[in-house]
């Protein structure tokens, strides 16, 4: 009996395999790029709290707050700026929404306040709002859902990848207090808020909206690919509708939604407070904290890589989400307990739950991507990033309000691993026996689309 494994690349074939390699080398370096400077432009704030929070008079809740609010924003304008991306293509919106989100993220420099930092984080949450699901949705235009885990994989590394550049780099700007009259965190946002404005001027440059018109393939890799990506469309529009508000009130996508909510609060619960525990492990500079954070992210940029691979090498999306989820939660269990006790044993339990935690991100988000298709795929992977960074609102302030009201960075923790935990056993009784959590149930299919891959090269090269 073949594994998925080989059923996927006997269908393929040398030309399958050929453009696919092409389009990885062409599409992939600036998708990640993007993604990179997202997330430092999302996550700088965590870096900026240590020296800005006394410099505006910002307790651990109202930080926790205005760190969370950027998701409010980001929630409330998601589906219709997925809406945009699909009706005007790639290229252009996602060049809008770079230009915006860079502006405000240099805006964060002129932050004076509570009621500022509250109100520029919020525009900067509204202002970045689909950029992710439109990304999620443009890597379903150009690979097979076969070989999806691993190209989300890769994606998902520029999380891990910024965190463990943007970390060093965060702290030594922030020593940059008093050049041309700006504070160190001042620098921070401007600096590190430069880079998407710039990109968003390129992107129009350097994209290409769908197969058909990427001329940087030749006119037998694009046909395979077109037709390729043609029949997988089609063999999945087949089984219901798939128009936009199909999407939007798919089972699935609520479900999906509700369950990354869970996996979300783990992200950025341990993303914006990360520079704060870890500078409560000793008597650190800011650069010295940089730096230390930076080795929990590269070990789990590691291991982004391997586990995406596997869960694609598997097809057992399911399993490898639920149990990176538990390894997370377990992980800051750990660290909550151990930080009072062993900053390096803490250390070790933050570094389980980063692989953890960024581990599951791309099979997670891989089912949904796979279970949707057309302009569905585009609302319901929209409404899914839209509900479920509600997490990136929820956890912050939680963890926030629970430092503040315990003096002490350990009851955060446990309420991180509690939702980390409870939502690896819901994602796994949910989706283990679906096609989109294991590829197993449905090798017949994926036998069709192998068969009929090789009758389209076939043709083409004959």
């Amino acid at each position: 009996m073949m594994t998925s494994h080989s059923l996927k690349s006997a269908g393929l074939g040398e030309l399958g395999e050929r453009t696919l390699r092409k389009v990885r080398r062409r599409v992939m370096p600036l998708i990640v790029l993007l993604y990179f400077v997202a997330y430092l432009d999302r996550n700088n704030v965590g870096f900026a709290k240590l020296t800005m929070s006394e410099d505006i008079g910002l307790n651990a809740a109202a930080y926790g707050l205005g760190a969370g609010i950027f998701f409010l924003g980001y929630a409330l304008l998601e589906v219709p700026s997925n809406a945009g991306m699909y009706r005007f293509g790639a290229r252009k919106w996602l060049a809008r929404i770079l230009i915006t989100w860079g502006i405000f993220a240099t805006a964060m420099s002129l932050v004076n306040g509570e009621t500022t930092y509250y109100v520029i984080r919020f525009l900067l949450g509204a202002a970045e709002a689909g950029f992710f699901p439109a990304i999620l949705f443009y890597l379903t235009l150009w690979f097979p859902a076969a070989q999806r885990v691993t190209v989300l994989g890769i994606f998902i590394l520029a999380q891990p990848v910024s965190n463990a550049l943007g970390a060093p780099v965060s702290g030594l700007l922030l020593q940059m207090d008093g050049l041309m009259g700006l504070q160190g965190w001042q620098w921070l946002y401007i600096i590190e808020g430069i880079p998407a404005i710039l990109l968003g001027l390129l992107t129009p440059i350097l994209m290409t909206d769908r197969p058909r018109d990427a001329t940087w393939l030749n006119n037998e890799e694009r046909e395979w690919l077109a037709t390729t990506m043609d029949k997988e469309l089609a063999a999945k529009s087949g089984s219901g509708n798939h128009n936009f508000l199909a999407g939007l009130k798919d089972k699935r996508t609520l479900t999906y939604s509700a369950l990354y909510f869970g996996l979300v609060c783990g992200i950025y619960g341990l993303g914006l407070w990360m520079p704060t525990i870890v500078s409560a492990l000793g008597k650190f500079s800011t650069a010295q904290v940089g730096f230390i954070v930076l080795v929990p992210y590269t070990v789990a940029a590691v291991f982004v890589y391997f586990w995406s691979k596997r869960a694609d090498r598997t097809g057992k999306r399911a399993w490898h989400t639920a149990v990176s989820m538990v390894l997370a939660g377990m992980g800051l269990l750990a660290a909550g307990y151990l930080l009072p006790v062993n900053p390096i044993l803490a250390m070790i339990g933050l570094t389980a739950s980063a692989m953890g935690i960024y581990g599951a991100i791309a099979p997670f988000l891989s089912m949904p991507s796979a279970a949707l298709t057309g302009a569905a795929a585009a609302a319901g992977l929209a409404l899914i990033n839209s509900l479920g960074n509600l997490g990136g609102f929820v956890a912050p302030f939680a963890v926030g309000l629970l430092n503040d009201a315990t003096g002490n960075n350990q009851s955060g923790l446990l309420f991180l691993s509690f939702c980390l935990c409870i939502t690896a056993v819901a994602t796994y009784l949910y989706a283990r026996k679906r096609p989109e959590g294991d590829a197993a149930l449905y090798p017949a299919v994926a036998a069709d689309a192998g068969m009929a891959a090789d009758s389209t090269a076939t043709a083409k090269s004959s």
